[in-house]
């Protein structure tokens, strides 16, 4: 018992060292873990809960597994559109949630399995920093480890905001956490914020059965797009049976989640009581940067709670680095991933940098909204001069076989050249279509490399032919042969 207490004691006092300590099991610092070990480098990464952080777990993937499913009992109700006769039918939440647990064992499984060939090593614990460069691991069997690395990334992430509004705490509301882990259809959902998380779960539970209720402080859903999303996104969920509250100021909540919730709003100087049996949080997110020892590293924080860093990603502490939004980077997982290339090349002598970065996004609805580069209101804001493609999504063929012809596709190409500024879309698996996009713009390509190309028939990327199509190009000759080939741009 002695010499266990004595090298107990001598692993606290000595640190284990390490060629790179990961505080936080995102996706941007597992690949950090996988690449650095695969290259010879002794790594270990800690985190509290979860193999691969929150996506595979908690966010991306699972609600995506849920949407599916719920894209799925839509199907069902409008099987008569496409020649199958209806029939009655109950969605089995838990069945639906099962699933979607099945799904994340795999993945966790093909997590750990990576670990295990990367020679990357994987710390279930709750960390902190205690000095420069050094993490302290409480591990769930009630032991310490202390860990030192010639490098630290830092990578926790963010968590549901919860706004000062009397009552909301005491109500116990549902974050998209417990969520994705309902083992029943809410009666009544009541969801605050018109975000993407928001958005998604809203549609999500409709389609099983559930009245919902969106309510934003906002003027708009989604605000900060142009209005001709916002609108189309507005009137998705109005012919779905979705109550959108507006410009609503929350004053209190009282009752329980899961049993039923009053919520009282202000419109406009005019107050609204809603009635629920269930209450999502949607409305934001919050650093998690309390607790984990930053001051101890030297790590400073900004104004808004996020970790300082310039833009190769390095703390105010040498050696330490921070990826992912804790570090204030947009709120994807791609942007995690990519936040890691930086990092790596930091360290390995490279030069790759946050600033400059196309980041293309994707909210999950059905249809989805997808977008990449400048809107109509950025361009606008910044006083850039565009040229306007834009089509209905039933002049892409594909959709139409599909009977999903609702949305379009625009495009913002510069007046003075072929260059395209931005790419929209709002329809079926835009977020496939919008990588094609992204790609040439990347590659510098002009939109016209979209328009000449010859694409698979009947595809949906297909329909950047009559997108790009739809508006004459600088050279006459040139434009009139476009419309030629794609007399469909004229619908």
């Amino acid at each position: 018992m002695q010499n266990t207490a004595s090298a107990r004691l001598a692993r606290q006092t000595n640190p284990e060292q390490y060629d790179l300590v990961i505080l936080g099991g995102g996706t941007g610092s597992t690949i950090a873990a996988w690449t650095f070990a695969g290259q010879g480098q002794r790594v270990a990464a800690i985190d509290r809960k979860y193999v691969g952080g929150s996506c595979p777990n908690i966010a991306c993937l699972p609600s995506k597994n849920i949407i599916h499913s719920a894209k799925v009992a839509s199907y069902v109700r409008r099987s008569q559109e496409f020649g199958i006769a209806k029939r009655d039918f109950t969605v089995d939440m838990s069945a639906v949630r099962d699933r979607k647990r099945r799904m994340v064992s795999s993945w966790n499984n093909a997590y750990l399995d990576n670990y295990k060939k990367s020679g990357a090593e994987f710390i279930l614990g709750s960390g902190r920093l205690i000095g420069p460069k050094t993490v302290e691991v409480a591990l769930h069997d009630g032991t310490i480890r202390r860990l030192r690395g010639a490098n630290v990334i830092i990578n926790t992430g963010t968590r549901a905001a919860l706004e000062p509004v009397p009552g909301l705490i005491d109500a116990r509301p549902l974050t998209h956490i417990e969520a994705l882990e309902l083992d029943e259809v809410p009666e009544h959902l009541l969801v605050i914020g018109g975000g993407y998380i928001g958005l998604e779960l809203s549609q999500a539970m409709r389609r099983f059965g559930s009245n919902v209720s969106v309510i934003d402080r906002n003027d708009r859903l989604i605000h900060r797009e142009d209005d001709d999303v916002t609108e189309a996104v507005q009137n998705l969920f109005e012919d779905e049976g979705i109550d959108i509250v507006l410009n609503a100021t929350l004053k209190r909540i009282s009752g329980k989640s899961g049993q039923s919730v009053k919520m009282v709003v202000e419109q406009r100087g005019v107050e609204k009581t809603l009635l629920g049996s269930h209450l999502l949080v949607a409305a934001g997110r919050t650093p998690n940067t309390e607790g984990i020892g930053l001051e101890l590293a030297g790590v400073e924080l900004t104004d808004r709670g996020y970790i300082k860093v310039n833009k190769r990603l390095e703390t105010t502490a040498p050696g330490v680095w921070a990826i992912g939004e804790v570090a204030g980077s947009p709120q994807f997982t791609h942007v995690s991933v990519d936040d890691f290339r930086v990092v790596h090349d930091s360290i390995t002598g490279g030069k790759r940098v946050t600033t400059g970065r196309q980041v293309p996004f994707c909210l999950f609805t059905d249809p989805e909204l997808a977008r990449v580069g400048l809107s109509e209101k950025e361009a606008k804001a910044r006083g850039i001069a565009y040229r306007l493609f834009k089509i209905p999504m039933a002049a892409v063929m594909r959709a139409t076989t599909m009977s999903e012809t609702r949305g379009f596709l625009k495009a913002l190409v510069e007046t003075d050249g072929d260059r395209i500024l931005g790419f929209t879309g709002f329809g079926v698996d835009v977020g496939e279509v919008l990588s094609s996009v992204q790609i040439a713009m990347a590659a510098g390509l002009p939109y016209t490399a979209l328009r000449d190309a010859m694409l698979t028939h009947p595809t949906l990327v297909e329909g950047l032919i009559p997108l790009f199509s739809s508006v004459p190009s600088m050279s006459k000759a040139d434009g009139d042969r476009a419309v030629l080939n794609h007399p469909i741009s004229a619908n």
